[in-house]
């Protein structure tokens, strides 16, 4: 059973390379540096916000699961 996200955010120490976007466009978006979009539903799209996650070279991208 895949487990359903509670919240995704992006810490501090990004370097905008861009994978997380490439990865999961309708979650992450990278301007200056990468975002999460507010409107963005992760359980949507719960495989690729894990993998974008896994992917970042500087492991900013945080998920947190639900209970």
């Amino acid at each position: 059973m895949v487990k359903k996200i509670k919240k995704v955010r992006i810490v501090p120490g990004c370097i905008s390379c861009g994978s997380c976007e490439s990865i999961c466009p309708s979650v992450f978006i990278v301007t200056d540096v990468a975002r999460v979009i507010e409107s963005a539903d992760p359980n949507v799209e719960t495989e690729l916000v894990r993998e974008a996650a896994d992917m970042c070279p500087v492991s900013v991208i945080q998920v947190d699961d639900e209970e």
